[in-house]
């Protein structure tokens, strides 16, 4: 089967939509089917199976883009008709200007288009002030459906959670199939650590509004075992000078670092707990892989956020933004070692479902099946 996989966004792996790409791209090309990749990452030109189109310029916006990291690709005609020339089927990750050119010409051309949500209207809105309207985030979803998602064959939406959010808010069921990302195995290798030193606290991720790293530095600071505790933050973004000032006024115990991915799996069994902060998440692949890792995870219940639903009980939630529940939780858990076993124990069960070859075969299994809807 010869597959294009169209990414508005791609550049180094530091974001669960870029390790998505990678993965899918990696797994479709090992199982023998001829993938070709459209992205605007000059590193990638000459190299076999990619096809380059160039950056996107948003003017003064560019400043902000490049503070978090990302690049937008144009959506280049010429560049699109010779890649998608002769696929069996379009796989489009990102519902902006690439992607839906993307679609448009695959749709005119009769091949076969799906694609995956990644995006969260809050992920945009975030960038403008206006994370918090529910109007502005109900126009952004409305964007994305008539601009990407009406088109397509089959939705790839990574939780249930979204695929409801998504559905309501454009008033529209879409043909889809509900697929984890799913962690490499790399994460899922026996626990063997012991503490030493200082209790410390995990929490990956982009340092950015959505993803609320805040509330764990005022949990910490309000910890009556403050003093014992390390947070270790793995991860980087346009936040990172707040948070470490932030941190300082608290007189919290806080290292900010990034990880290369090959790193990770090591770092995870440095920690004694793992927080997930995240205000608005689809999936949240860096919890997944701590609860792959052994690590049991106190997640933040934000009505926005799937990653609420990987929780085994109370004891593993706490309220978005309440930092004085949150140290509840973390001396739940610190205060007695005993209970950190049991949960790692519950959480055995739960990872189970994301073994990431499971999960890519079933995303191969939803490209044939588009493939053939078309024949």
């Amino acid at each position: 089967m010869k597959v294009v996989i169209v990414c508005d966004v791609l550049g180094k792996p530091n974001n669960g939509t870029t390790l998505a790409a990678y993965n899918l791209i990696g797994f479709l090309r090992e199982n023998g089917h001829e993938v070709t990749v459209v992205c605007a990452d000059k590193d990638k030109e000459g190299m076999e199976g990619y096809e380059i189109v160039p950056i996107k310029n948003f003017g003064p916006i560019n400043l902000i883009l490049k503070a978090n990291h990302v690049t937008l690709a144009k959506g280049d005609k010429k560049v699109l008709a010779r890649a998608i020339e002769g696929a069996d089927v379009v796989h489009v990750l990102m519902p902006f200007f690439l992607g839906v050119a993307a679609a448009k010409l695959a749709k005119k051309a009769g091949i076969p288009v799906t694609a995956s949500f990644h995006a969260q209207a809050e992920n945009v809105t975030a960038h403008i002030a206006c994370m918090n309207l529910h109007l502005a985030n109900h126009i952004t979803y409305l964007f994305f459906y008539n601009l990407l998602y009406k088109r397509v064959d089959l939705v790839h939406y990574p939780t249930q959670f979204i695929k409801d959010l998504f559905e309501k808010e454009v008033g529209h069921t879409t043909p889809s199939r509900i697929i984890s990302n799913g962690v490499n195995k790399a994460f899922f290798s026996p626990r063997t650590h012991t503490r030493e030193g200082k209790f410390t606290i995990l929490c990956t991720g982009r340092f950015s509004k959505e993803k609320d790293q805040r509330t764990l530095i005022k949990a910490v600071a309000l910890s009556e075992y403050r003093d014992d505790i390390r947070i270790l933050f793995a991860g980087c973004g346009p936040r990172e000078k707040e948070l470490k000032k932030l941190a300082a006024r608290k007189h919290v115990e806080a290292d900010f670092r990034f990880y290369a991915r090959e790193d990770l799996p090591a770092v995870l069994q440095q920690a004694d707990l793992y927080v997930h902060t995240a205000l608005v998440e689809i999936e949240a692949i860096s919890c997944l892989e701590a609860i792959a890792s052994g690590l049991v995870p106190i997640i933040c219940k934000s009505p926005r956020s799937a990653t609420k639903s990987f929780a085994v009980d109370e004891n593993c939630l706490f309220t978005a933004g309440n930092a004085k529940e949150l140290a509840e939780r973390i001396s739940f858990f610190y205060r007695d070692p005993a209970k950190i076993e049991e949960y790692e124990r519950k959480y055995a069960v739960v990872k189970e479902n994301f073994h990431q070859e499971d999960c890519m075969r079933q995303m191969e299994q939803m490209l044939l099946d588009a493939a053939d809807m078309a024949k």
